[in-house]
């Protein structure tokens, strides 16, 4: 019940006017937050970046009322991919389509995320687009089909282990260019369209990211790209030691690169466990958010 009342807050503008200007609110939040400026986020990225970590910066902020806001937030991610460029950040980009009007206009969505698409290959960089609550997930796997149907190759979707659905829409992208960053999910969903006990999400993640890994050798295992950047096919999203055992386990076993995955973490969360993972080789991207709608 808590986490579906902050979720509900999150998307409330007087709730983040409130909330915001609580000095011991973002004491609270500034673990998990990079900052409220970019130039804040990338310091947090050349520290994670000289420690032997890469990253995915992500501008806060969903669900924009108008065509105004979604291209002011496209805006904001160009200037994302300008600076990593500018700065050789190991680090790539994530976005959330109702930030860019998804919920407003599906063809504005599609136009804003065609120019940041456009600026990442002149920044040779990769975008990974989220997901959110079940009733946004078929149109941004629209949204992505759509990115790749134009010929974009620079990327990556988000999938839920708790849906049902994960596995079919697995299956059905497999044949293009996937890049998949698996995540278990965090939105309160209906027993009808989601697994409701956590030993069932477990076990479809460890099923999934078996399946992902499956999709990855028939492409001849691609790896994480000299830069730090292109993630491979699986990017395993976790800070559960068992699901993160199961998946090193099928990696030795297989006698598979270690960069032919990315395990990816939450800044401020378990950060022993992602200096553990980087000190045995495993590559590892701590998901990195910014802004003023913390």
């Amino acid at each position: 019940m808590l986490r579906n009342l902050l979720i509900k807050l999150s998307k409330s503008k007087w709730a983040q006017k409130t909330v915001s200007g609580w000095g011991f609110a973002w004491r609270l939040a500034s673990r998990f937050i990079a900052g409220q400026t970019l130039e804040e986020a990338v310091a947090v990225v050349k520290e994670l970046n000289s420690a032997g970590l890469t990253a995915t910066l992500d501008q806060l902020g969903e669900n924009t009322t108008s065509a105004e806001e979604a291209s002011k937030a496209a805006l904001g991610v160009i200037e994302i991919l300008e600076v990593i460029d500018q700065n050789h950040l190991r680090c790539n980009v994530s976005v959330k389509l109702s930030q860019l009007g998804l919920t407003i206009d599906e063809d504005l969505c599609r136009e804003n995320i065609r120019k940041i698409l456009e600026q990442a290959a002149r920044s040779n960089c990769f975008l990974r687009i989220d997901m959110e609550d079940s009733s946004l997930t078929q149109k941004t796997i629209g949204v992505y089909r759509w990115t790749l149907e134009q010929g974009y190759t620079n990327v990556g979707i988000v999938l839920q282990a708790y849906l049902y659905r994960s596995e079919a829409d697995i299956r059905n992208l497999a044949g293009s260019n996937l890049r998949v960053r698996l995540c278990k999910g965090a939105y309160l969903e209906p027993a009808e369209v989601a697994f409701p006990h956590k030993a069932q999400v477990d076990e479809n993640y460890d099923h999934l990211s078996d399946l992902l890994f499956e999709i990855s050798r028939e492409n001849g295992f691609p790896r994480l790209s000299e830069t730090g950047i292109i993630p491979p096919i699986p990017a395993l999203a976790t800070h559960d030691p068992q699901r993160i055992t199961h998946v090193r386990r099928k990696v030795e076993a297989a006698g598979l690169p270690k960069d032919a995955l990315d395990f990816q973490m939450l800044i401020g969360i378990r950060r022993d466990l992602q200096a553990e993972l980087a000190y045995l080789g495993d590559p590892v991207r701590v998901y990195v958010p910014f802004g003023t709608h913390w």
